[in-house]
């Protein structure tokens, strides 16, 4: 077997101590719950082990829907879609203001004329000439 092979294989490798049973739960509204039941590499339940719940839906945007994923700690399905509303809010507000921050940082950026033309400003203008912009 060649070393590619073998790293390529190890990389795909399943750690079957970290294996865990899925359930999605859903109200054909809202969203989803996903539960995950930890199990053993037999598929037995590992009651040493916490569940873990993942609340899904989608935000309508308009470049189309957009999904929302979230973790929530609950120790029953009862109480995770009790917190559902409150981790999707949370998420949502966390989205907005990473795009609140990409367009402050987009907006901060010095625009250049003539900028991926080489440094020639527009084409046919001569360096240096009045549409050129300086920065020192």
């Amino acid at each position: 077997m060649s070393p590619e092979k073998d790293r390529l294989d190890d990389d795909l490798r399943m750690n079957v101590d970290n294996l865990y049973l899925e359930e999605t739960f859903t109200d054909l509204e809202v969203g989803s719950l996903r539960r995950l039941t930890p199990v053993k590499p037999d598929g037995s339940l590992d009651p040493t082990r916490p569940l873990r719940f993942i609340g899904q839906t989608q935000l309508m945007t308009r470049a189309g829907p957009l999904p929302l994923e979230v973790p929530i700690e609950a120790a029953n399905l009862k109480e995770a879609a009790d917190k559902f509303p409150a981790a999707i809010e949370t998420a949502m507000r966390r989205i907005a203001e990473q795009i609140e921050r990409h367009q402050l940082e987009q907006s901060r950026q010095i625009v250049v004329p003539g900028a991926g033309l080489g440094g020639l400003g527009r084409p046919g203008a001569a360096p240096g000439g009045p549409n050129d912009l300086l920065i020192r």
